[in-house]
């Protein structure tokens, strides 16, 4: 018989890829990993790992039982979301991770509503970037994430997710409170107001950052970016401070008056923000609690 909590450590070396990525998600040692794998094989009576220089790989063996892990771990979660249906009140812990400007304006409200309407449910929240979120959620590290795209940057389509919409963000040109711009109707009129001016723009590598140098290259210029951080509330204090220009999405004044000249941009621009969770896990009462209080925080921030 196939020991399941030897199974799961087969299927997140499947997914991290390295023993030590695994000891860190299971709270194991390496030597502890590398012990449950070679009792695993005993068990199965084949090599499921291999050698490949100075890492470990599955074998085909290994790939196949693997995967069946995978099914076998959806099936358990598909069994714990049922029997919590079956229960008067939602309980346990909903684990989500959650991007700045979402942290931000979204989950303080949300918060509220769940603690009214589910006092014994517990939330956790932890700030992440979309894309490692996406796959910290396919690898149970967390049970919801709330991402973002921005257009023409779609996140990677993961069949081990769903995706359900929140609610679509406008990105405005962010200037200082006294700065002379007139309406911007074209991209020429974009250019011309912000070409000479310093930005500050989110880190490299950041779907927002990308977005944002081609539309200024599109534009014909190349941005001066002399401030780079992901905290957008950094952003407003240097906008709103005369230092930088930049771009932002109205989801960072949650519902509150801007304190700097926001302009509207060629062909009003949107992200896209969404909710992703494991199939076998979104159906818990938990989670879909969690997310029903998501959508309505975002309907009062933005209604209509």
């Amino acid at each position: 018989m196939l020991d399941m909590r030897r199974l799961r450590v087969l299927h997140e070396l499947k997914l991290r890829g390295t023993l030590s990525a695994v000891a860190d998600a299971l709270a194991y040692s390496p030597s502890a990993v590398s012990q449950q794998l070679a009792q695993l094989e005993r068990e199965a009576g084949v090599p499921l790992v291999q050698k490949a220089g100075r890492r470990v790989i599955l074998t085909p063996q290994g790939e196949v039982l693997a995967a069946h892990a995978a099914t076998l771990l959806d099936g358990l979660e598909a069994a714990q979301a049922a029997v919590s249906q079956t229960l008067q009140s939602v309980t346990g812990t909903v684990r989500l991770a959650v991007f700045q400007s979402a942290a931000h304006a979204i989950i303080p409200r949300a918060i509220t509503l769940v603690a009214a309407q589910h006092p014994q449910l517990r939330v956790i929240t932890v700030e992440r970037e979309p894309d490692e979120a996406l796959f910290e959620v396919a690898a149970r590290d967390f049970d919801l994430v709330i991402a973002e795209q921005y257009p023409g940057h779609t996140r990677v389509l993961r069949t081990d997710l769903d995706r359900v919409p929140l609610g679509r963000d406008a990105i405005r040109l962010a200037v200082p409170p006294d700065a002379a711009i007139t309406s911007i109707a074209t991209i020429t009129d974009f250019a011309a107001s912000v070409h000479s001016r310093p930005w500050v723009m989110e880190p490299q590598g950041t779907a927002s950052r990308s977005w944002a140098l081609q539309l200024c290259r599109e534009a014909g210029f190349e941005p001066d970016v002399r401030f780079e951080t992901a905290d957008l509330m950094a952003h407003i204090r240097l906008i709103r401070s005369g230092n930088a220009v930049g771009l932002l999405p109205d989801l960072v004044w949650a519902g509150e008056t801007p304190s700097v000249g926001l302009h509207e941009l060629p062909g009003a621009p949107q992200r896209e923000v969404f909710t992703s969770a494991r199939p076998a896990n979104a159906s818990r009462p938990g989670v879909a609690a969690v997310r029903t209080a998501l959508a309505d925080a975002v309907a009062e921030i933005a209604p209509g």
